[in-house]
């Protein structure tokens, strides 16, 4: 058999509030998550035993700790096939960035498998095993724009926010997920996550844009004082909004203008290398 080409997409979160920590170490959320058009394409190789992964970035991890891994691993167990796979990763969403591409990836990894094996899973039962390997994964095999609440794999479908100009910047640095977790104060005030989706249900731009928030973001930016500086960059350049994605640390930008994005993207050159201008999907 030939390859099976799979594009997988990251994601933003246009608001996140984090709840509590539960007992199992993960945390309660409320967020409502967006996919966008920049995406890793995937090309997956059945073999005869084990698994190899490749990829065009290396930082991308070859062994257990990739997702695509633990993917491949789950579906043995669950199906009892015990087939090896070839999985070549063309990374574009930078990595440990907030943006879910590893979570991604372990999505389309899981997709993939069930049409190899023929395994004949629906959407909704690779969301219930995704949830087992990343809390966002159940999102990133759903895809558009969502509520997640629970630890990510309880999904509310919300009016589609598409076609929205986004900036996206990332300063270079690699932030964890379970560290950014680690310096949320929780207990604090609630974002107001149902002013953000009444603000999509009547398509306003600009009130999306003015009810932006991430938990995240304030002890994030007090240890790489960078964020900020790319936040307000994208705000004195013409961005209607700007707020720095899941665990970060990219920083997106919302724009009503694609003049004013690339203007933005011009001004942040000096600041960082990675800037990619995308758009919700």
């Amino acid at each position: 058999m030939g390859e099976l080409i799979i594009e997988s997409y990251g994601k933003i979160n246009l608001t996140l509030d984090i709840l509590h920590k539960r007992k199992d170490g993960y945390h309660e959320i409320n967020s409502v998550m967006q996919r966008i058009d920049l995406k890793d394409t995937l090309a997956f190789k059945e073999i005869d035993k084990g698994i190899i992964i490749e990829s065009n970035n290396p930082q991308v991890p070859k062994d257990s700790t990739n997702l695509v891994y633990k993917a491949w691993e789950k579906l043995k167990q669950i199906s009892g096939i015990d087939r090896g796979i070839h999985v070549k990763i063309d990374k574009r969403i930078p990595v440990a960035a907030g943006l879910a591409g590893g979570s991604s990836n372990g999505a389309a990894t899981l997709q993939a498998i069930n049409q190899l094996w023929n395994l004949k899973l629906s959407d909704i039962e690779l969301m219930k095993i995704g949830k087992d390997l990343g809390a966002d994964i159940p999102f990133c095999i759903m895809g558009g724009t969502a509520l997640a609440q629970g630890i990510g794999e309880k999904l509310i479908k919300l009016k589609p926010f598409t076609g929205k100009h986004i900036l996206l910047c990332n300063p270079g640095i690699e932030i964890s997920t379970a560290y950014a977790y680690s310096k949320v104060q929780l207990g604090e005030e609630r974002l107001d996550v149902d002013k953000l989706i009444s603000c999509i249900e009547r398509e306003d731009l600009h009130c999306v844009a003015e009810n932006l928030g991430n938990k995240m973001e304030t002890p994030i930016i007090q240890e790489y004082p960078i964020i900020d500086k790319i936040k307000s960059t994208m705000i004195e350049s013409g961005a209607l909004g700007a707020l720095m994605s899941g665990s970060g640390p990219t920083v997106f930008g919302i724009y009503d203008d694609e003049e004013k994005l690339l203007f933005t993207k011009d001004k942040l050159k000096d600041i960082s290398k990675i800037i990619i201008p995308c758009k919700t999907i």
